[in-house]
Parts: C-alpha cells; sequence; structure tokens
C-alpha cells in the first residue's frame, strides 16, 4: 500500500476529505518523527513500538576490492510488532 492510497483509506473510514486525511497522516508521521529525533520511544498499543537505536562503529569490507574499511557509528529506528499486529498477520497466512 502507498500513501495515497492509505490517505484514501483513511479518508473512506472517517469521512474526512482526502486533503484533510492526508495532512492527519503528516502530522502522525512527522511526531513519530519528532520524538524519535528526541530519543523517545513511540508505543502504539496493539499495532507495536519504534524505537530509536544506536548501531556502534563496525569493521567491513568493500565488496569490489575486499579492503577493510571502517562504519562509522550511527542512530537507526527499530519497530517491534504488538500482539495484534502479530496474530492479524499469521491469521493471514
Amino acid at each position: 500500500m502507498l500513501k495515497p492510497e492509505l490517505v484514501a483509506a483513511i479518508a473512506d473510514k472517517t469521512n474526512l476529505s482526502k486533503d484533510q486525511a492526508g495532512q492527519l497522516l503528516n502530522t502522525l508521521l512527522e511526531e513519530i518523527t519528532h520524538a524519535l529525533a528526541k530519543d523517545d520511544s513511540v508505543t502504539l498499543i496493539g499495532f507495536g513500538s519504534f524505537v530509536r537505536r544506536h548501531r556502534g562503529a563496525r569493521t567491513g569490507k568493500n565488496p569490489q576490492t575486499g579492503e577493510p574499511l571502517t562504519i562509522k557509528a550511527s542512530n537507526t529506528v527499530a519497530f517491534k510488532p504488538g500482539k495484534q499486529l502479530k496474530e492479524a498477520v499469521a491469521q493471514s497466512q
């Protein structure tokens, strides 16, 4: 599902216009992004949790030459699905 399809689904289920549903979705995504940037986790009960994780520096290798190189430390986002989401996906198989 692409973002425009998600906006249309939200608009249909909430009786909002597509513009309003788009603004709602954008605001939700912005707030999740701001929380993670501040090192807060975001938990949506039943859906899952978004957390910021730190990856330490590590050694890798250049795939073309095989030379070792150092990969810098970085922050990333991890998602842990909630119980209801796991169950819904498991039932659909």
